[in-house]
């Protein structure tokens, strides 16, 4: 109530609101240049087409929202979580294009990676259901915080090599556009929608810059057409190696669902707040957590049936609607029709193709590392007590198993041929992965208190 008795109003949209048309169309463009600059540049750097990415972008939340019975306002982007993986497996298996420095899209791979992207979908969804039925508590002690945190910063650190790969060529445009991208992230937190978008502003600030170097053949562009057909690819389910590497994307959802669980939790937070506000019931989502990685998965599904780059929901839009207000997923259909749309852009396309490999190495130092630390915070925010050797053991393995086998070893990957799932060896990550897993549940199966072994305290400075 103001001072004077009258009702104060309180702005914002809830998930079922539909804004005003105009309201509607400007709110989802904001949600889609929220997820453009890192949806893009994973694709750049997986060699997936932009096209294809954008559109599977759009369509797959679109269907996620209604597979979540419009509950859960998201909005799906391409996932950081997936890149060591499925440049591993492109590597492999692409036909020698993913190396050509020239080939900014490598179709042959994709196919393959596609079989992986829509395993983790079933996985995801799988996963889901199991927590519907029986909570949350059974999943944490297969996925401990220990197992997913490390292996958040193995995903994250283990992608330096690619990051430093790409900057080498040369230093200079990579460190400006560094230096510029951990300069918006840092100075334009809390301004609206500029400070959603500093991997867009840093990006721009190297592509201008290496402009006035002549770093860029604006002739593609020029040639490109204004309206084209995405390359839309199906999934090689007839190769048996796409079968080969299903296992090893699939896994990288260990990953994935903690951190689409945190988003959940954190839209429900604020999403309750501003129905407190506003006189009307809380919805709480956070209670939907099965539902919530049902359409995470059923994203995946989709996106892999087309041949964009493995999704996840973001959390930069997440952000964006906490600033905005907004929660209405009506507008994040519109973002959807949106993001479809801009992937029959040609002209589009073939900007962000001409963007060069320095510019995504100077980003990628910065975007890989943030997702390193993002395991660190993970560990840190659940209060994972350090000073227990067996919660040291599991965590210490996934790291030097994760990181040095990736890049100590050949293509990143252990020599350890396992038929029909690892034929060529098991990716580093992904061996990482299930000895940590394996690991944990030696301990919850047989835990120290069965010696008379006491847990150490755990000291908090």
């Amino acid at each position: 109530m103001t001072a004077n008795g009258s009702k104060k109003e309180v702005f914002g949209y809830m998930p079922q609101d539909v804004p005003p048309m105009g309201a509607m169309i400007s709110l989802g463009l904001q949600q889609v240049l929220t997820m453009f600059p890192a949806t893009i540049l994973v694709a750049i750097l997986t060699k997936f087409d932009v096209g294809v990415t954008l559109l599977a972008s759009g369509l797959g939340t679109i269907i996620a929202l209604l597979v979540s019975q419009r509950k859960i306002p998201m909005y799906y982007g391409s996932s950081f979580s997936y890149i060591t993986v499925v440049v591993t497996a492109m590597n492999l298996y692409g036909g020698g294009c993913f190396a050509d420095p020239n080939t900014v899209y490598c179709a042959e791979g994709v196919r393959i990676v596609q079989v992986g992207i829509m395993a983790t979908g079933v996985l995801n969804i799988l996963v889901g259901l199991l927590i519907m039925k029986a909570g949350k508590e059974a999943l944490d002690k297969v996925l401990p915080p220990i197992v997913t945190g490390s292996m958040a910063v193995v995903i994250g650190i283990a992608l330096a090599g690619v990051a430093l790969g790409n900057a080498s060529t040369n230093w200079l445009i990579a460190f400006i556009t560094l230096v510029a991208t951990v300069v918006f992230s840092v100075y334009l937190q809390g301004k609206g929608l500029l400070g959603m978008l500093p991997i867009l502003l840093g990006a721009l600030v190297g592509y201008g810059v290496s402009a006035a170097t002549g770093a860029i053949d604006f002739g593609t562009i020029s040639s490109a057409d204004w309206v084209r057909m995405p390359a839309i690819t199906l999934p090689a389910f007839e190769n048996p190696q796409a079968w080969g590497i299903v296992f090893s994307i699939a896994l990288i959802a260990i990953a994935t669902i903690p951190e689409s669980t945190a988003h959940l939790y954190q839209m429900s937070l604020y999403i309750d707040a501003l129905a407190a506000e506003m006189g009307r019931e809380p919805l709480q989502i956070k209670k939907l957590i099965g539902l919530n990685l049902v359409a995470d998965g059923v994203d995946d599904m989709v996106v892999g049936f087309l041949g964009g780059c493995a999704g996840t929901n973001y959390g930069e839009n997440n952000s964006l609607m906490a600033i905005t207000r907004n929660y209405s997923v009506p507008v994040l259909m519109t973002a959807g029709v949106i993001a479809i749309l801009l992937g029959f852009l040609g002209k589009l396309a073939a900007v962000v193709n001409t963007i060069p490999t320095a510019v995504t190495g100077g980003l990628s130092i910065y975007l890989f590392g943030v997702i390193g630390m993002q395991g660190v915070a993970l560990i840190q925010s659940e209060k994972v007590n350090l000073f227990e050797p067996r919660q040291l053991a599991v965590g210490a393995t996934i790291l030097i198993l994760g990181i040095g086998g990736n890049l100590g070893l050949p293509n990143g990957i252990f020599p350890l041929n396992v038929p029909v799932l690892f034929p060529d060896g098991i990716p580093a990550i992904v061996f990482a992965a299930i000895v940590g897993i394996l690991m944990n549940l030696l301990f919850v199966i047989v835990p120290p208190s069965l010696f008379g072994v006491k847990d150490r305290q755990n000291i908090n400075l």
